[in-house]
């Protein structure tokens, strides 16, 4: 039996907000977080493309330092850069909760389910991880991506925490985001399961579209992927665990590796 997701269609089950309501609400949540990520990337990529040069020969980089030479204000602006990003994610759940959904629990991120979500989140990562690796480096050769560099952080003791801090948070944002919050969503609005698919995946390409073509159809095709699984447990839970799991080996892995292995690229 198919897991329930909590997409619906009609209006809110409390509450009685009006299709229009509900259109604003998305709007101006997409428009706090992934809607303007969305923009930002396309205006990147445009400056990319105008620019002399392939693409492959300039770089995306994604965890840089805020205050090069302070380690401790470095610091400080690294935390406050990841608490900020996930105040989106404290305004869904407070949609969720006025709505008498029950919260965040309403699209499976919570711990009634912890090793089933680590268990199957471990197993998409594994799936996912190897192929997207091999994809970026072909996209990159094809002159379709820039070169990514997950991090570039000084070599100080918080560096591999932040890394894995900041896994988390993009993980989370946009999971309960761009799956959890948005399907449901949509459907109270009444688009159909493939119109919604469509919607999320898109814009899961679209807010990775400053790394090239390739970024923003390798995260298309991951966005289908997570949909499909979303609908099938009913759980946002796994889906942040397996992005939890790619982003620290790519962000770490970038670490530990680059310059010292032939195969990964880097500027």
């Amino acid at each position: 039996m198919q897991a329930h997701t909590g997409e619906t269609s009609g209006p809110l089950p409390a509450g009685g907000l009006s299709r229009s309501t509900l259109r604003s609400e998305t709007l101006l949540v997409l428009a706090l977080s992934l809607g303007a990520s969305a923009v930002s990337s396309l205006i990147s990529f445009t400056g990319s493309l105008t620019k002399p040069g392939g693409l492959k020969d300039q770089a995306a980089t994604l965890n840089s330092s805020y205050a090069p030479g302070r380690p401790w204000l470095d610091l400080a602006w690294q935390l406050f850069g990841i608490a900020t990003a996930l105040v989106p994610v404290a305004l869904v759940a407070h949609l969720l909760l006025r709505e008498r959904a029950g919260g965040l629990k309403a699209i499976g991120f919570d711990r009634t389910k912890p090793w089933p979500d680590l268990g199957r989140g471990a197993l998409v990562a594994a799936g996912i991880g190897s192929a997207g690796l091999a994809f970026y480096l072909v996209a990159r050769a094809g002159g379709f991506n820039l070169t990514v560099v997950p991090e570039a952080l000084p070599e100080v003791w918080w560096k591999f925490p932040v890394l894995i801090l900041s896994a988390l948070e993009n993980s989370v944002v946009e999971e309960v985001i761009v799956v959890g919050y948005l399907l449901r969503r949509l459907g109270q609005l009444g688009w159909s399961p493939t119109a919604a698919l469509v919607a999320s995946s898109v814009l899961r390409g679209s807010y990775h579209l400053y790394q090239g073509i390739g970024g923003f159809v390798g995260n298309m095709v991951m966005g289908v992927v997570f949909v499909l699984l979303y609908r099938r447990w009913g759980r946002v839970g796994p889906l942040v665990v397996a992005h939890t799991l790619l982003d620290i080996g790519a962000f770490v892995g970038y670490a530990l590796l680059a310059g010292k292995v032939s195969w990964l690229p880097t500027l």
